[in-house]
C-alpha cells in the first residue's frame, strides 16, 4: 500500500507541476514555482483533498517534499559559475555576504524574541536571507524540522516574494534607480530565483542579468550557512547527551541520528557549482538540467504547500507573519541602502 501511495502522491505532485506550468504560461508574471506552492496551499484547504493528502497520498507527497527538493537543490548548482560571481568584484561579493549574514542573524533573533515554536525562527531566517523555499528545505534537513514548522515559513516566503513582483517595479522610478541598480536591488532582496526573474524582467534584460548573477551569489551562501547550523546542531546534541535526561537543563531532541555537518545534497550542490565552473557544458545539457530542476522543485513546493493549513496559520501564525514581514523589510532596506551608496 505504501508503494502505491508513494506512486499516487508523486503522480499528483507531477500533475500539479504541469498545471503550475500552464498557469505560468497564461500569466507570465506569476513564477512557475510560486504557482506550484499556491496550488498546494489551495489543495491543503479543501476537506476532501486533506483526507487524501493525509491518507493514501501522504507517502508520495513526503518523497516529493524531501527527496525531490534535495535533488532540485543539487541541480540548482549548475546555474552557478564562480567565474560569473567573481565578475561582480570582491566589494560586491562581500556586500552580499554581509547582507545575508545580518538578515539571517537579525531574523533569527527576532523570531526567538517573538517565541516562535520549534525551528520556525531559523527556517524563516534562512528563507528570507538566502533563497526562499529551497533554503528552508535545506535548513530543515539539518535542524530535523517537523512538517508543521516548515509549512509556515514556506507560506510566508511565498507571500512576500509574490508581493515583491508587484511592489518593487513600482518603486524603481520614485527611488531614482537605474535599470542595472534595480536589478541588483532585486537580486539582493527577493527570495526565490523564479521570483527574482519575474520581478527584474519587468525592467528589461540588463536588470534581469544583474539580478540573476547577484541572486545566484546569494544562493552560494546556502552551503556555508547549512554547514554552520549543522555544526551547531551536533554540538548541541553532544552537550545535551553529556547532561543526561535527569538534568534540569536537558532538552528533549529528535531521536534520529545526529545530522551531518554538511548534508550529502549540499555536497552535491557544491560539486555541481564546480562542474559548471570548470567544465564547458553544452547549452543543451544545461537546458535539460534546468527543465528537470524546475520540474522537481515545482513538485516539491506543491508538496510543501499542501502542509499549510490556513485555519492553523490564522490561529498560531500571526507572530511568524510579523517576523516574516520584518525580515523582508530589513533585507529590502539594507539592499536598497547598499545599492544607493555603491
Amino acid at each position: 500500500m505504501g508503494g502505491l501511495g508513494g506512486l499516487a502522491g508523486l503522480a499528483v505532485a507531477g500533475a500539479a507541476a504541469l498545471v503550475a506550468f500552464g498557469l505560468h504560461l497564461l500569466l507570465p508574471a506569476v513564477p512557475l514555482l510560486t504557482a506550484a506552492v499556491g496550488l498546494g496551499m489551495v489543495a491543503g484547504q479543501i476537506p476532501a483533498c486533506q483526507r487524501l493528502l493525509d491518507g493514501v497520498l501522504k507517502p508520495g507527497i513526503a518523497i516529493a517534499a524531501r527527496r525531490l527538493l534535495r535533488i532540485g537543490i543539487v541541480l540548482l548548482g549548475l546555474k552557478l559559475s564562480l567565474v560569473d560571481i567573481a565578475g561582480l568584484g570582491w566589494q560586491t561579493i562581500v556586500l552580499i555576504v554581509l547582507i545575508v549574514a545580518i538578515t539571517f542573524v537579525a531574523t533569527l533573533f527576532f523570531g526567538r524574541l517573538m517565541r516562535l515554536p520549534g525551528t520556525q525562527p531559523i527556517l524563516i531566517a534562512a528563507g528570507f536571507s538566502i533563497c526562499g523555499a529551497s533554503a528552508i528545505g535545506a535548513m530543515s534537513a539539518v535542524t530535523r524540522s517537523k512538517d508543521e514548522d516548515t509549512a509556515t515559513p514556506i507560506a510566508l516566503v511565498t507571500l512576500c516574494g509574490t508581493l515583491a513582483i508587484f511592489i518593487l517595479p513600482v518603486l524603481r522610478i520614485p527611488l531614482g534607480l537605474s535599470v542595472e541598480d534595480f536589478g541588483v536591488w532585486v537580486g539582493l532582496s527577493v527570495h526565490d530565483v523564479g521570483q527574482v526573474v519575474a520581478t527584474a524582467q519587468i525592467a528589461g534584460p540588463v536588470a534581469l542579468a544583474a539580478a540573476v548573477v547577484v541572486k545566484l551569489t546569494r544562493v552560494l551562501t546556502l552551503a556555508p550557512m547549512v554547514a554552520i547550523v549543522g555544526l551547531v546542531e551536533r554540538r548541541a546534541d553532544a552537550r545535551n547527551d553529556a547532561l543526561g535526561a535527569g538534568h534540569p537543563d536537558y532538552v528533549e531532541r529528535p531521536a534520529a541520528r545526529r545530522p551531518p555537518i554538511v548534508p550529502l545534497f549540499i555536497v552535491g550542490f557544491i560539486a555541481a557549482v564546480l562542474v559548471r565552473t570548470v567544465v564547458p557544458l553544452p547549452d543543451a545539457v544545461l537546458n535539460v538540467a534546468d527543465i528537470v530542476q524546475t520540474a522537481l522543485l515545482a513538485m516539491a513546493l506543491f508538496a510543501l504547500g499542501t502542509n499549510i493549513r490556513f485555519r492553523t496559520l490564522a490561529r498560531t501564525g500571526w507572530r511568524a507573519f510579523i517576523v516574516g514581514l520584518a525580515s523582508w523589510a530589513l533585507i529590502a532596506g539594507l539592499s536598497l541602502g547598499a545599492v544607493l551608496l555603491h
